[in-house]
């Protein structure tokens, strides 16, 4: 259970006060600390997935934490930065992006219980989104350094796009989802079954 790629998630789970507290602190080098606990915490979303494929090491641990760490990490990350500069133009794509994560998880809870949440397994839009999240999230925590003005426009206009993204994969979450929440398809327990492992069994 506690393999390499479950300590990787672990981890990133253990960086969420660090960051916390060095978004706090006042020093000039506080930005770059903050924007670079985020990005080890982001890398390592990347590695442990990379790894638990690559070593065979997918566990119901590491297919549990690790979505429950990357939407953690993203939604103090947002919260932090619209406490820090409350603006709508801020918070507006910051709402879509946590709200999209809360309806999404409760539909693949949703599916799970009825054994069909393979049908909203990670897609590549899905995937697109969370890069561009983590790259959007790292440029506006410069927004008080050197490069502050030029990184945080860009993250703004970045997490515009996540925030597209982020509707996008939560529509063809729902399109996929939509037979079983209509009623219209019913999973036979064979298939309920086979669901039920392959939700538990996906990588870290």
């Amino acid at each position: 259970m506690w393999n390499t790629p479950n300590l990787l998630t672990l981890l990133r789970i253990v960086l969420i006060p660090v960051f916390v507290a060095v978004f706090y602190i006042n020093a000039p080098w506080a930005p770059y600390a903050a924007t670079m606990t985020f990005g080890a915490a982001a890398l390592t979303d990347w590695l442990d997935g990379y790894l638990a494929r690559r070593l065979g090491q997918t566990s119901p641990l590491g297919a549990f934490l690790d979505p429950v760490a990357d939407k953690l990490m993203v939604a103090v990350a947002l919260v932090l930065l619209v406490q820090a500069d409350p603006r709508a133009l801020l918070a507006l794509p910051a709402i879509v992006i946590i709200g999209r994560e809360i309806t999404v998880s409760a539909l693949r809870e949703w599916m799970a219980e009825i054994g069909a949440r393979a049908k909203v397994a990670v897609s590549a839009v899905g995937k697109f989104k969370t890069i561009a999240q983590m790259v959007s999230i790292c440029l506006l925590l410069l927004h008080d350094s050197i490069v502050g003005s030029l990184a945080y426009g860009l993250g703004l206009v970045l997490l515009y796009v996540a925030a597209v993204l982020t509707l996008w994969s939560m529509v063809l979450y729902l399109r996929a989802a939509w037979p079983s929440l209509s009623g219209q398809v019913t999973p036979r327990p064979e298939e309920k079954e086979k669901n039920r492992a392959s939700g538990l069994t996906g990588s870290s």
